[in-house]
């Protein structure tokens, strides 16, 4: 589910600790005597105090996003905009999320006049209809025009759901809800972009003033 451990280490209690990171979030587990159950969480002593957060604090100081992008273009993503533009901004997004949509209907300047391409990566979180959504999109002769139809048709409940999902499709949903699971990502748009010194960086939810040309650049 998009966890990944990263040390363990001796825990109190009879319970083997590890150190994980779920996305951008630190965590830690503990796995039972028995090797048979693990308790994630933080692990208190008998005043109230935090060892877990000891251990967080001294084995993970950074949320690892640097090694998202080659996932991100092996991910099942949805062109908008010019192949040959200068920015590329992924973006999660359900079909259902109206903010979604007003992402996207913000963002046509940049696109439209070549200077960002949006990677459109469907998931299926908001509503039952949302992965059908998705998969009818992802599902399309041509996922782009589908894409731009569904947007141009929000108001009006936009691309029709697959009702029964071939399984190569529901993977695909499945695989982009645990990207974005793992990228720390809790809800829609959620936008992964290089800044302004090639680093990647996360923005949850609809950009607003300055934050849009950080991420699009000048218009």
């Amino acid at each position: 589910k998009g966890l990944t451990i990263v040390e363990a280490f001796d825990a109190p209690g009879g319970v083997t600790g590890y150190a994980a990171r779920a996305g951008n979030r630190p965590l830690t587990l503990y796995l039972t005597p028995d090797r048979e159950h693990v308790i994630i969480g933080p692990m208190l002593d008998a005043d109230g105090k935090n060892l877990s957060q000891e251990v967080l604090d001294a084995t993970i100081t950074q949320p690892d996003i640097q090694s998202a992008w080659p996932k991100l273009e092996k991910s099942n993503w949805v062109a908008d905009g010019d192949d040959d533009a200068k920015r590329v901004i992924y973006v999660f997004t359900d079909p259902n999320c109206p903010y979604c949509h007003k992402f996207y209907e913000v963002a046509r300047p940049w696109v439209e006049s070549g200077k960002v391409q949006l990677r459109h990566i469907p998931v299926g979180i908001i509503k039952p209809s949302s992965p059908g959504k998705s998969a009818a999109i992802l599902g399309a002769d041509d996922p782009s025009a589908a894409l731009a139809r569904h947007e141009e048709n929000y108001s009006r409940g936009g691309i029709e759901p697959l009702e029964d999902m071939p399984a190569e499709l529901r993977e695909k949903v499945a695989a982009n809800n645990m990207l974005m699971s793992s990228l720390g990502i809790q809800g829609t748009p959620g936008l992964v972009y290089r800044n302004a010194e090639g680093k990647i960086d996360i923005k949850q939810g609809m950009p607003q003033g300055a934050l849009r040309e950080k991420i699009f650049g000048k218009k």
